[in-house]
Parts: structure tokens; C-alpha cells; sequence
């Protein structure tokens, strides 16, 4: 039998390995025995306060305590926007059932008998995957008397189930005061992000449009909140503290809902707005923007099928045409033009100049017409503006260049915003050879110059900035800044509203009196295009009627009103403001397609005026 060999042990080699071995499980235990002591050590007295802390907020809950909103009231003290109680419909999951198909059965079973519509439905299930089993969510907001008929009946068969009073918003004038009061909506995810956590924590509702919006710190008041113990589940076990919240502060507007329903009303069957500013004070009168809405069902949630109608109507309810439509001036920019003339010394009151029925430039075949065919011969500047004489304003225009009228009306306001409290206000368009070559990379051309001095061409205006530019104008230069919020009262205090500029233009007193009188002649002259509202007043009023051109007309070709649809005729403007030797009220007017300022827009400014002053230039109703 073959003997076998084995290899020769180092002894020392594996004691030395051996050894090594025994030292690095040493040092590795040591490491890790001073890491335990360095972190029992922290724990213990290091971060003792943060670990306490949070052990603490896994026993107490902050439950936040929403505030009362605000009321919104108009200059005499009628509710415009109020929190009244009503009833909603909550589930607690947790009280139905452990499996998601009890609740499904009880949202099915609800739905057949309260006839609620999917979407509900859909927005319950949103809001419900925020909340845990045990907290209650909203499934119906503002039930109707019948729905809770219906559901009282089979309440008992309903576990989980439970009717709650709660406050809601409403608004009564619906469609009167949507366009500047707004409403209230639902927080929205991207409104979730934005919004502070203290303030808004436990809030459902926030400020969408109008004063709701522009004024929503003020009026949603400061959170309070209780500390609650919790346990293990975070269900509430009692109260340990309370802070009560501030109830948000009431809003008076300057506002006069009886003007207010006179504008719109006069309106009839023409969209539009209409705005009148007390002249002495910037506040404003009315703030009329037609169509309106209702909108009240925004609060709880509006259908997907009256939303689409809203948004698809051809009228366009949502659009508030007094603070974000523009409309070209048309003449009513005249008065503004000859008095830029008077300041420039371009023309003096005595200048005359021929009008053959159109205008043309040096060495141009183009003919700029005038409204009359047989045109005006020889005229001045109070016969211009009083006839509304465009061929006198291409003159003037020519005289002056665009970049003068530019300068000039751009202090009137014209191109600018207004600054009134509301967020959304569109500045309009009065252009320049600086602005084309920016926004139409393009140079400006002689005739553009002509056509911008009747309002016509470039010029974009909101009804609410033509308003500003007559009160300024009949406050002889002193600036007009319109605002909507006289007064806020809140539980410590009542406060004015917005601080308003008070720049003065510095015009010449002469000339400012000279537009004056042209403005009186539009409606108390012989030939004034606004003669018939000045009857039945001992004082007199000042204004300008205005015709925009929806569309362009061929050279030589003729506008005839009867055989066009109605959403090519003319817009219908009037501006004006009384009484002209002690102005107190200023008013614009703009009805879409209504086709001549003198026989639609100036009767409804009248309406708003002698309601307002009365027969004898007083104001009549002072809040």
C-alpha cells in the first residue's frame, strides 16, 4: 500500500492569521460599541427636545378652525356677498364598513334615490382619498328641501351616513354683481401648492374672480386651531387647547346696486358695460358688464353641462367686457385730440378747416372719409367735436403726428392701466411708431396717423379706462384712479380702501373749458349727435357719442346697416359726464353692434346720470 505525503504546517503563520483575525473583530466591536454610546448619547440628551417634540405630535393633533368670511356689501348697505346655512350630505367610511364594496353600495344607493350625478360622485371618491376612514367627506353641499325629504325617510338604512349644517356662500344679485363681487370655488391642487398651510389648513373654498379674489386675505379672516389628543389611529380622544380664529373683515363697496341694475338693464338686448365714477373721488358707481352669470352654482361645484354652456355661448357670459374688453374708441377720443391740439398749440380755438366729405395726403389717391358724403365745410373745433367732423381730426392728427398724440393721450390713460382694485385689467392699445416696429416688426405709415386720431386703427380701449380718461378729463386734469373697496371693517378696526394717486396733467385751464363747451353743444346743441337725452334736467350734461367699425369697407363702397348680420354692424360708444359746471359723475358706455352712439349708448349714460343727480344736478341718494 503506497504511503501518502502531507504537506508541512506552518505553526507560526496561522497563529499570526489567527491573531489578526481576533484584533479586527476587536476593533470592529469597539467601532460599533462607540457608535451605539455616541447615538444613546444623542438620543438622550442632544436631541432629547426634537425626539420629545415629535413624540408629542404622534399624541396631539392640530385640528385647524376655519374663519367666518367676510360680507361684501354695496355703498347703502346691501349684501352683495353673504354666508348663509345650509345642509350637506357627509359619509364616514369607516362607520359603513371595512370593504371599499360596502361604500360603493351606499354611494350606488344614494345616487338612485337623490338623482346625483356621476361627477359628484367622482369628486367625492377625490376628496375622500385625502382623509382617513374615520373623518367624514362632503358628498352633497346646499341640499334642496327635497333631497332632504327623500333622505330623512330612509336615514335609518344609511349608517355613515349624515346630514350637516354648514355656512355657504351666496351671492343675490346673481348676475348684477358677478363681473365685480366674482365668487368663491373650491381650493385646487395648483391653488394647494401655493397657498400657506396655516392659513388655508382646513379651508374649502378661496376667492376665483372679482373682489373675492382681489380682496381674499382681507376677507377670509385667520385661522385658529385646537390641540387635540390623539390616539394610536389619530382619532381625537379630547381638547387640550383652543385658539379661536378672526372672523375675515367686511368689505363696503363704493358700489350703487340701483345704478348698477339701471346700466344693465338699459343695456336691453345689447352686450356690452357700462361705468360711471364719482369724479370727486375715484370711487365706482357702476360696473356693468352684460351678459352675466349666476354665480352661485360655482360655489358647490357648477355641472360639466351648464359650465359648457357658459363657456361655449356665443354671448359670453364669463368675459367681463368692463375691466378685459377692448374695443376701438371710435370718436369719442375726439375731445381728447383737440384738446392735444390746444396743449401743442397745433390748432387754436379760432382754427378752421375745410371738409369736402374726405381727406387726403400729399400725393396720395386715398381718400379717408368723413361720416357725412357732402362733408361739413368750413369748420372749427367746437363745430368738429360737437358734428363729429373726421375729417377735421385727420387734419388735426396730420398736424399733430402720432408721436405727440401718443405722449398726450398716454397721460390722458389711454394705453395704461387704470390701477383699480381687481385683479385681470387689460391696458388697451394706444400705439406709436415704437410700438409697431415691436409688436409688428413693421414701420409706421402717414395714413395710419389719420385713423388713429378718429379712434380708429390700433386703438384698443376698455370701457373702465374710456371712463377714467372722461372723469379725468372732467376733473380739469387732476387724475382720476377708479377703486371699488370705500371702507374695511373688520373686528378691531375700520380702515379706508385703496390709497388712489392724485397726479395733476397741469392742462390749460382755457382749453380744458373750450372741450367743455364742444361737450355740452353733442348734447344740448342743435346739431349735437346726442341732443335727445337732455330734456327734463335744469343742468347740463357733457359728452361724446362714438361709432367703431367692427370691419373694414372698400374704398368707395358703402356701409348699409339693414343689409348686414347684426354682428357686423357698429359698436355704439358714449362718454360723458355731468353736471358740466360742477362734475360729480362721469359715465362710459359701450353696446356692442347697437350701431350709433347718439341713438343707443347716450341714452343709457343719461339713465345712470339723472338717476343719479336727479332733475336739479344734485346727487339725490348720498350714501
Amino acid at each position: 500500500m503506497p504511503s501518502r505525503s502531507y504537506p508541512m504546517r506552518d505553526k507560526f503563520l496561522e497563529e499570526r492569521l489567527f491573531l489578526n483575525r481576533i484584533v479586527a473583530a476587536f476593533i470592529t466591536i469597539a467601532v460599533l460599541t462607540s457608535g451605539l454610546i455616541v447615538r444613546l448619547i444623542y438620543l438622550q440628551i442632544v436631541g432629547h427636545i426634537h425626539y420629545a417634540t415629535l413624540a408629542k405630535e404622534n399624541s396631539i393633533k392640530i385640528i385647524p378652525l376655519v374663519p367666518t368670511r367676510g360680507m361684501i356689501y354695496d355703498r347703502r348697505g346691501r349684501v352683495l356677498a353673504e354666508n348663509t346655512q345650509t345642509f350637506k350630505l357627509e359619509i364616514t367610511p369607516d362607520k359603513i364598513g371595512d370593504t371599499p364594496g360596502n361604500l360603493n353600495e351606499t354611494l350606488l344607493r344614494l345616487q338612485k334615490l337623490l338623482n346625483i350625478p356621476d361627477e359628484k360622485i367622482e369628486q367625492f371618491h377625490k376628496l375622500r382619498a385625502r382623509q382617513k376612514r374615520f373623518a367624514p367627506t362632503t358628498l352633497l353641499t346646499n341640499m334642496s328641501n327635497d333631497e332632504m325629504v327623500k333622505f330623512a325617510v330612509v336615514r335609518p338604512y344609511f349608517p355613515g351616513v349624515d346630514i350637516k349644517t354648514h355656512l355657504v356662500r351666496n351671492y343675490p344679485f346673481k348676475e348684477l354683481s358677478a363681473h365685480v363681487v366674482g365668487y368663491v370655488g373650491r381650493i385646487n391642487e395648483k391653488e394647494l401648492k401655493s397657498l400657506p398651510i396655516a392659513e388655508y389648513g382646513g379651508s374649502t373654498y378661496i376667492g376665483k374672480l372679482g373682489i373675492e379674489s382681489s380682496y381674499e386675505a382681507i376677507l377670509h379672516g385667520k385661522t385658529g386651531y385646537a390641540e387635540m389628543e390623539t390616539n394610536v389611529q389619530a382619532r381625537a380622544l379630547k381638547t387640550l387647547n383652543e385658539v379661536d380664529p378672526i372672523a375675515g373683515a367686511n368689505l363696503y363697496l363704493t358700489l350703487d346696486m340701483d345704478l348698477q341694475k339701471t346700466a344693465y338693464d338699459a343695456l336691453d338686448k345689447f352686450n356690452g358695460a357700462v361705468v360711471a365714477i364719482e369724479i370727486k373721488t375715484g370711487g365706482v358707481l357702476v360696473f356693468a358688464s352684460r351678459p352675466g352669470f349666476d354665480p352661485n352654482p360655482f360655489v358647490s361645484g357648477i355641472g360639466s353641462a351648464e359650465y359648457k354652456a357658459l363657456t361655449s355661448s356665443d354671448d359670453q357670459p364669463l368675459y367681463n367686457r368692463a375691466l378685459r374688453g377692448l374695443y376701438p374708441p371710435g370718436s369719442t377720443v375726439k375731445p381728447f385730440i383737440a384738446l392735444a391740439g390746444l396743449e401743442y398749440e397745433a390748432i387754436s380755438k379760432q382754427t378752421r378747416l375745410h371738409c369736402p366729405g374726405f381727406y387726403q395726403l400729399p400725393n396720395d389717391k386715398h381718400r379717408f372719409r368723413d361720416w357725412k358724403k357732402t362733408g361739413h365745410g368750413s369748420v372749427g373745433m367746437n363745430e368738429a367735436i360737437t358734428q363729429s367732423c373726421d375729417v377735421y381730426f385727420y387734419r388735426l392728427a396730420n398736424l399733430l403726428g402720432i408721436e405727440r398724440m401718443h405722449n398726450f393721450m398716454q397721460r390722458m390713460g389711454f394705453g395704461e392701466k387704470t390701477g383699480i382694485d381687481l385683479i385681470g385689467e387689460k391696458a388697451g392699445i394706444y400705439p406709436s411708431k415704437d410700438w409697431k416696429l415691436k409688436e409688428k416688426k413693421q414701420r409706421w405709415y402717414p395714413g395710419e396717423t389719420l385713423i388713429t386720431g378718429i379712434g380708429q386703427g390700433f386703438t384698443l380701449v376698455t370701457p373702465l379706462q374710456l371712463a377714467r380718461a372722461t372723469a379725468t378729463l372732467a376733473n380739469k386734469g387732476s387724475v382720476v384712479t377708479p377703486f371699488l373697496v370705500d371702507k374695511i371693517v373688520a373686528a378691531a378696526a375700520t380702515t379706508k380702501g385703496p390709497e388712489t394717486h392724485k397726479d395733476n396733467l397741469n392742462l390749460n385751464a382755457s382749453n380744458v373749458s373750450s372741450i367743455f363747451s364742444a361737450m355740452v353743444n353733442v348734447v344740448h346743441g342743435a346739431g349735437g349727435t346726442a341732443k335727445s337725452i337732455g330734456h327734463g334736467i335744469n343742468y347740463q350734461i357733457a359728452g361724446k357719442t362714438g361709432t367703431a367699425q367692427v370691419f373694414n369697407i372698400k374704398q368707395g363702397a358703402k356701409y348699409n346697416e339693414r343689409s348686414i348680420g347684426f354682428k357686423l354692424h357698429d359698436h355704439a360708444l358714449f362718454i360723458s359726464f355731468a353736471p358740466a359746471d360742477n362734475p360729480q359723475i362721469a359715465v362710459a358706455v359701450i353696446a356692442e353692434h347697437g350701431g350709433h352712439g347718439g341713438s343707443v349708448a347716450a341714452p343709457i349714460a343719461a339713465k345712470v346720470i339723472k338717476q343719479f343727480l336727479g332733475g336739479n344736478g344734485e346727487n339725490r341718494n348720498p350714501p
